[in-house]
C-alpha cells in the first residue's frame, strides 16, 4: 500500500529536497503538485500537475497533502485539506500562533485525520539518538541547553522579511532550536522566558532574536535565531551526569552527509541519510495504520506557545 501525496507549492524546499523525498520514499507516491506556475510543478515529476492549490486538495486520488507555502498560508490550507478529508504534513512553523495550532489539531482530531508539523530534523537518526539518550537519563537530568541557527543573506522581496506573511528569524529558523529544546526537557509547559532581545528590520520582522529561558531552579536555555549573523548552527546540552554536543555546522540541517554526536567525549557516527525521506516514510506509515514516529502534537503546541511568548516579549 502507498499514500498518494499532493504537494502545495513548488518553491525552493520542494525543488531541492522534498519532491525527491516523495519520489524516493517507500510507501509514498508523488501524486500531484499544485503551483501558480504549472510548468514548475510539472518539472518535479508528479503524476499530475495543477496550476492551483485547491485542485490538489479536490483531487480524489490524493490521500494526504504536504503544505510548503509561506507561513501565513499554513492554517488556511491546513483547514481546507482537513475539511476535504486529507491527512496533512505542513512545513514549520505549523501555524502563526498557539491558538491557531490548537484550532488545527482540534480539527484534525474531529475529522479523524493525521496532522504533522514537518520539522524534518527531528527525524534525523542523530536527533533521534539525542532524544533517546535524554529520555534514558544517559546524561542525567538536563539543566542547560544551547541552540542556535543563524545565517546572513535573506534577499529583499523575500516573504521572510514581511511581517504579514509570517516573516522573521524566529519563525523561520528559531523553530529548529526550539524543537530541540522541547524534545530535551520532560515538561515543556514549565518553560518561562527570562530575557529576550530582538533586532528588527525596518519592516517590523525580527532579524535576530536571542532569548534565555528556564524550566526550573538552576536551569537555563539559550536560543538564538538570526538572518544577519554569520552562518552557525549549534545544539549542546549539559546534564547532571554528562554532556551532549552536535559538532560541526549542521546541527539542524544534516542532509545526505555524515554526521556525529559527542557524548562526554565519545563520538558516535551517523551515515549519510535523507531525513526528509525518513519523514515522508514515517508519516506515510502512520497514515497507513502502521507503527511509525511523527512529531507529537504536544511538541508542536509547545513550540507554538514558546514562539508566542518570545515574539511578544523584549
Amino acid at each position: 500500500m502507498t499514500v498518494r501525496w499532493g504537494v502545495l507549492g513548488a518553491g525552493w524546499i520542494v525543488r531541492t529536497a522534498t519532491a525527491a523525498a516523495f519520489h524516493d520514499a517507500d510507501g509514498a507516491v508523488l501524486q500531484a503538485i499544485g503551483a501558480r506556475d504549472r510548468a514548475r510543478a510539472e518539472a518535479l515529476g508528479p503524476r499530475i500537475a495543477y496550476d492551483s492549490y485547491a485542485a490538489v486538495i479536490e483531487d480524489p486520488d490524493v490521500d494526504a497533502v504536504y503544505i510548503a507555502l509561506s507561513n501565513d498560508a499554513h492554517l488556511p490550507w491546513i483547514v481546507a485539506a482537513l475539511e476535504a478529508g486529507k491527512h496533512v504534513l505542513c512545513e514549520k512553523p505549523l501555524t502563526l500562533s498557539h491558538d491557531q495550532a490548537v484550532e488545527a489539531f482540534a480539527l484534525a482530531e474531529h475529522r479523524g485525520l493525521l496532522l504533522v508539523e514537518a520539522a524534518w530534523s527531528r527525524w534525523h537518526p542523530r536527533m533521534q539518538r539525542l532524544s533517546e539518550l535524554v529520555a534514558s537519563a544517559g546524561v542525567g537530568t538536563v539543566h542547560e541547553y544551547e541552540g542556535s541557527f543563524t545565517f546572513s543573506g535573506v534577499p529583499q522581496g523575500n516573504y521572510r522579511l514581511e511581517p504579514k506573511r509570517g516573516g522573521g528569524a524566529l519563525l523561520d529558523v528559531g523553530v529548529y532550536p526550539l524543537h530541540g529544546l522541547v524534545a530535551t526537557i520532560p515538561d515543556p509547559s514549565a518553560l518561562a522566558v527570562i530575557d529576550v532581545v530582538h533586532e528588527r528590520h525596518r519592516g517590523g520582522v525580527d532579524l535576530t532574536t536571542s532569548a534565555d529561558l528556564q524550566w526550573g531552579p538552576g536551569t537555563r536555555a539559550r536560543i538564538t535565531a538570526s538572518f544577519i549573523q554569520p552562518e552557525h548552527q549549534q545544539l549542546a546540552l549539559a546534564g547532571s551526569e554528562g554532556r551532549i554536543d552536535l559538532p560541526g555546522n549542521d546541527a539542524f540541517t544534516s542532509w545526505r552527509a555524515p554526521s556525529t554526536l559527542v557524548v562526554d567525549g565519545h563520538v558516535e557516527e551517523f551515515a549519510p541519510v535523507d531525513a526528509y525521506r525518513i519523514m515522508v516514510e514515517q508519516v506515510s506509515t502512520v497514515i497507513l495504520g502502521g507503527t511509525g514516529w511523527v512529531v507529537p502534537p504536544r511538541d508542536s503546541l509547545a513550540v507554538a506557545h514558546l514562539l508566542d511568548m518570545l515574539r511578544t516579549e523584549g
